[in-house]
């Protein structure tokens, strides 16, 4: 019986159809990420930009398989410790551990690949990784869904949001939730995350972890909630004012509403026909013009079966994602915006960004559906959603100045 002749690999090039040569990439086999072929040196530079995600992804996910040691001593009254006393903090937030044991959740709640070892394996696969799903009627149903219940839990916890509540305690209530309509938290033990959803203070740009400080009157905090249902994610997050000082801030106030409006605004571009790379171009403009600076570090993402995928969706002006929007395609968009600089450093939980200079930063998300004929907003609020706009007082619009 004659041998079937191998499989022709494809190329991994963005929007290439052709099949790939013997070219891998120098930089994936160095990171031991097999399958990485490219038709010509052309292509591979062409996609560059998109292909690099997949390195930073790896590096990222190779960090957080060892957690961090605790090194201080805990507070002989309350055993509270902050677990990395030498680390040079940007601003004045602190971690406050012990962290409370991981939350179990009953057997018949069905769970992505990644729920017992932190490792995430759809996606992973270099085979066509740049390519982009377009979801049929029956897809496009589950993610309404599970869009649908990721707003009731976040409705839910940021109900709870008062001065005085650990973020622990919000963690717990997202956890219940989500158990409740029979869904699996998304985050938790995704590359080894600790916690159900993602609570971020102040300075804290995004993946803020759970822990047992309290919510102060003053603060700004970002609500980051993703579910596992019937096959789909669904994940939106918004931050919100704890206290009325916070609503008082004007600085506060400013890159709340700032980023809110840089949602929005971009959201308005979704369509057939849309360049990826235009929504960082609206966002980075409107974001400036009051003064604040656009992270860059992170993006939005393609969204369905898989928590993270093709597209990538930068949020700064003059980048270069490559592609356009599709009728099927589900993504986030979810701009971070900072009242200094737009760098970020991380803590040595691997997890927790802040931005470099500690001012305040604030983010919105939603998931997003590409029709025929616009975009449709699968985490859309609803009318009793806790949260909403605060007027920006004029003390900040006098005042918004380039700062990035």
């Amino acid at each position: 019986m004659a041998e079937e002749p191998p499989t022709k690999r494809k190329c991994l090039g963005v929007d290439c159809d052709k099949d790939a040569s013997d070219l891998q990439c120098p930089k994936c086999l160095a990171l031991g990420i097999k399958d990485s072929y490219f038709c010509s040196q052309d292509c591979f530079k062409k996609s560059w930009a998109t292909h690099k995600t997949t390195h930073q992804q790896e590096n990222s996910i190779l960090s957080r398989i060892f957690p961090p040691n605790a090194v201080s001593k805990p507070d002989p009254v309350t055993g509270y410790y902050n677990p990395f006393p030498t680390f040079k903090f940007t601003g004045p937030l602190r971690p406050v551990y012990p962290l409370s044991p991981k939350r179990e959740l009953p057997a018949s709640i069905p769970r992505p690949d990644y729920s017992e070892d932190g490792m995430p394996k759809l996606g992973r696969s270099l085979v066509r990784a740049n390519k982009i799903t377009l979801l049929d009627a029956k897809a496009q149903e589950g993610m309404r869904k599970v869009c649908r219940l990721a707003r009731e839990v976040l409705d839910i916890a940021a109900a709870a949001i008062r001065p005085g509540i650990t973020t622990d305690a919000i963690d717990e209530i997202v956890h219940k939730a989500c158990i409740e309509r029979n869904s699996y938290p998304s985050p938790l033990n995704y590359s080894h995350f600790p916690k159900s959803v993602c609570t971020s203070v102040n300075e804290v740009i995004c993946h803020g972890i759970p822990d047992k400080r309290v919510l102060l009157d003053g603060d700004i905090l970002n609500l980051d909630v993703t579910l596992y249902h019937e096959g789909y994610h669904g994940d939106l997050n918004e931050t919100y004012y704890v206290g009325d000082r916070a609503k008082a801030d004007p600085d506060a106030v400013r890159v709340t509403e700032t980023a809110r409006e840089c949602l929005e605004k971009a959201i308005e571009l979704v369509k057939p026909g849309t360049l990826f790379r235009e929504f960082g171009n609206v966002i980075e403009a409107h974001a400036k013009s009051r003064g604040c600076s656009v992270i860059r570090t992170y993006v939005g993402h393609g969204i369905n079966s898989i928590f993270h995928c093709p597209p990538n969706i930068p949020h700064y002006a003059k980048n270069k994602a490559v592609g356009e929007c599709k009728p099927g395609m589900t993504f986030t968009i979810e701009p971070m915006i900072a009242l200094g600089k737009y760098r970020d450093v991380t803590w040595p939980d691997n997890w927790t960004s802040t931005t470099i200079d500690g001012k305040k930063t604030a983010q919105f998300e939603h998931t997003l559906l590409v029709t025929e004929t616009g975009v449709e907003v699968l985490t859309a609020r609803k009318a009793d959603s806790p949260g909403g706009s605060v007027p920006m007082p004029e003390t900040a619009t006098s005042t918004a100045n380039g700062t990035a």
